[in-house]
């Protein structure tokens, strides 16, 4: 594209490379973060927009941070454009449709506040560390550490029976 060059000094894998090595896990905390059924368009959304951004990067290091990062805004984007939108239904069911997912665990992590949902996706889906959760969503290690903790306790609470 004229008019955007990666910075001069900034060396950058090939795009492509970039999408082999973690087309995957992206794929897989979209799944648990939005469900089955929306993971596939989130997952469009974060490669254009990865790619949209490549060349003007300024720095190679962690660019799995830097993908996961523009994962969970489309994640986020996702779950604000579902709250506003309107449901229509023919009558009101006694049971909430599970959305996109076919087990109470994705209802369980779906239903979770977002950061929440992110923190615990991140470590128990692609087995992220602390600090790299931390980097990824923009908050210091300790809130990480916070979110999965309040994260696990409503999962916890929600499954027992």
């Amino acid at each position: 594209m004229p008019g955007k060059r990666v910075p001069e000094g900034v060396e950058l894998p090939p795009f492509q490379t970039l999408l082999d090595t973690h087309a995957r896990d992206v794929h897989r905390f979209l799944v648990a973060s939005v469900g089955h059924v929306d993971a596939d368009d989130c997952y469009q959304e974060t490669w254009v927009s990865a790619l949209r951004a490549y060349p003007r990067l300024r720095s190679a290091q962690n660019l799995r941070s830097w993908l996961f990062t523009i994962a969970n805004h489309k994640a986020l984007d996702h779950h604000r454009a579902r709250a506003r939108r309107p449901m229509p239904v023919a009558e009101i069911p006694e049971q909430p449709d599970v959305p996109g997912g076919d087990s109470d665990f994705e209802f369980a992590v779906a239903e979770l506040p977002p950061k929440q949902r992110t923190a615990v996706a991140l470590r128990y889906i692609l087995d992220a560390g602390y600090p790299e959760i931390a980097t990824m969503m923009n908050i210091s290690e300790a809130a990480a550490r916070r979110n999965v903790h309040e994260g696990l306790k409503r999962l916890r609470h929600d499954l027992t029976p």
